[in-house]
């Protein structure tokens, strides 16, 4: 698979360089001695060659030799072992969360690095994405003991983590989770008894000892998401002095055997099947009323590995784009229309293959933008001085969340599909890459919460939030950058995003509507369709805020350039997704405004012919 490793870093560079205020990251106090804005070449390219010549490698073995339970235990191909101590004996991994390293890169920087790493082999992603996110919840709300045993060997990568949310019996649905955890003699120390399943890395032969944060309920805690608690539940047990002592009564009990991402073992654990499983918990035990903390504390998680899910599905997109397009130049079949009995031609060169090429590029940059934007307010929230500004920028990752998972995760599937039609039949088989890429990025519209939850959490808490003002406050600096754009050179598309942004205000009147007239079944009918124009009105603003800094910098560079067909792209490309894509938003519109209840209205018994 190195050999069809294709990815470009040239939108990366000018996302990071050129667009967004990456030197005003840098100016905060843990960047300011580490890095310069100089320096983005340089982490892009090792970052490339890491993927390219470690991960890369890895990923057609996983393919062919999923991982598989084998006398109880979990085995993966031997590269992936390999890979894996690399990227964390590198500092590529875990240890970026350990601030006092002096060698932690920015949320912004490390986004690029994970999209070179998602896109040269997804299924190897989670072994390190998940011990990131786990780590930084026992960081977070670990007491200084949890920290001290735990911790230290996660950033390493010397243990990896867990999520543990997913029952047989209670998928998206958290708060039915049937999992005990029962106090003993020592406080903060709990019998757990539990049956977890699609744990991500869930189990494997990587590392010595897997940190497991599971969710379950304390004897007595309310009922419902409010009585779950969040405990660290390791694999092996661990001494006080650090040191793994015995197991921890956890069992693998299978391996779920996938349409992709093979090579990522995706397990059913059983917790206490002796009754000697034990849990420490994250926080303090539920309060008089039985409320418990879990929940909370393991929303920073599920947001983490939300936006990470979005990020993949990027990559994957990206990778379509790529491959299709390097295979679009190298094919060479049938004849220009206006030259019937010409020589054969690239299909590159043939009206519908540009237009399948334009779709993906358009999307990958607008999806991009709207991605590395979420990731440069994470740096934000997390290091500016000004309380201000954090608050700002907190508030707009909230909104932004259910858009960079939802959105990006439901349109990867129909563009990757778009790019093995540039294939043609050739697409069709496994000899090219697109077909695993297929295979792989459909889990991610289900991953985390499927997409349908997105759309619920956006319309049911992020329209609400602090009664209605962070989206209010989110709608309104859209406008003020579509009114940016209110110039003669995008006059059509200046137009296009302003009429859609008024339409989205009707969409959001009509659900409204439907919510105060107690129409409660057409709120969620229009939900996901409702999240897609979201996404696409503050992808087709960015976008197009790419396109009037590019129109310039082609101008600057003329034609003769080198950059100057990269400018050029990045333009064409805004106008193809704004009038294009953005106008399916005033679509939208009108269906909801016709009211059609077909779906309500047709028998049950109708679905069985």
């Amino acid at each position: 698979m190195p050999a069809n490793f294709l990815f470009n870093t040239r939108d990366l560079k000018f996302i990071l360089k050129e667009w967004l205020p990456l030197d005003q990251v840098l100016s905060y106090d843990l960047f300011s001695e580490a890095y310069g804005v100089d320096d983005v070449d340089m982490i892009l390219e090792q970052a490339l060659k890491v993927a390219r010549d470690v991960i890369a490698p890895t990923n057609e073995e996983g393919d062919r030799h999923p991982a598989h339970l084998e006398n109880g235990k979990v085995e993966l191909p031997a590269s992936f072992k390999e890979a894996y101590k690399f990227v964390q004996d590198n500092g590529w991994g875990s240890s970026n969360l350990d601030e006092e390293s002096g060698a932690a890169l920015p949320e912004i920087l490390q986004t690029a690095v994970n999209e070179l790493f998602c896109a040269a082999n997804p299924a190897f992603v989670p072994y390190v994405g998940a011990t990131t996110g786990s780590a930084r919840l026992i960081q977070t709300f670990g007491d200084e003991k949890a920290k001290e045993l735990y911790l230290g060997k996660m950033l390493d990568g010397t243990w990896t983590g867990t999520m543990c949310l997913t029952e047989p019996n209670a998928g998206s649905d958290v708060g039915d989770i049937t999992s005990k955890a029962f106090p003993t003699d020592t406080p903060g120390v709990y019998k757990i008894k539990s049956t977890k399943c699609f744990i991500t890395a869930g189990d494997h032969n990587l590392t010595e000892n897997i940190i497991h944060l599971l969710l379950a309920r304390i004897e007595g805690a309310a009922p419902g998401t409010k009585g779950i608690s969040l405990f660290v539940v390791p694999k092996f047990r661990v001494s006080d002095s650090g040191e793994i002592t015995g197991p921890n009564d956890v069992t693998t009990v299978a391996v779920e055997h996938k349409l992709g991402l093979r090579g990522s073992a995706t397990a059913m654990l059983s917790f206490g099947d002796n009754n000697d499983c034990y849990g420490y918990l994250l926080g303090n035990p539920p309060d008089e009323k039985g409320k418990a903390q879990g929940m909370a504390q393991m929303f920073q998680m599920m947001n983490g590995a939300r936006f990470e899910t979005g990020l993949m599905a990027l990559a994957a997109a990206a990778v379509a784009y790529y491959q299709a397009a390097q295979y679009s130049k190298e094919r060479i079949q049938g004849r220009p229309m206006t030259n019937p009995k010409g020589d054969r031609i690239q299909i590159v060169k043939h009206v519908d293959v540009r237009r399948m090429l334009m779709h993906i590029k358009a999307h990958v940059e607008a999806m991009r933008a709207m991605i590395y934007k979420t990731a440069l307010l994470g740096d934000i929230m997390n290091h500016d001085a000004d309380e201000a500004k954090r608050t700002h920028a907190s508030n707009t990752i909230e909104v932004n969340i259910p858009l960079v998972k939802g959105y990006v995760s439901d349109v990867v599937w129909p563009l990757v599909a778009e790019g093995i039609q540039v294939y043609g039949g050739y697409g069709f088989t496994e000899e090219y890459p697109l077909a695993q890429v297929a295979r792989d990025c459909k889990i991610y519209s289900i991953w985390e919460g499927t997409n349908y939850i997105q759309s619920m959490d956006l319309l049911g808490r992020k329209w609400t939030m602090k009664n209605g003002e962070v989206f209010k406050a989110w709608m309104i600096e859209l406008k003020q950058l579509i009114e940016s754009f209110n110039k003669p050179e995008y006059a059509k598309e200046y137009a296009i995003l302003s009429e859609a942004h008024g339409a989205y205000r009707q969409i959001q009147k009509m659900a409204m509507g439907f919510y105060m007239e107690q129409k409660f079944d057409m709120f969620p009918l229009f939900a996901t369709r409702v999240m897609h124009c979201t996404a696409k009105l503050y992808c087709g603003a960015l976008i197009m805020e790419q396109a009037v800094l590019a129109s310039a910098k082609a101008a600057e560079v003329g034609e003769g350039h080198f950059d100057y067909p990269f400018y050029k792209g990045k333009v064409e490309a805004a106008r193809y997704y704004v009038r294009n894509v953005v106008p399916e938003i005033m679509t939208t519109a009108r269906i909801m405004a016709d009211g059609d209840t077909s779906v309500l209205d047709v028998p049950e018994e109708s679905f069985n012919f």
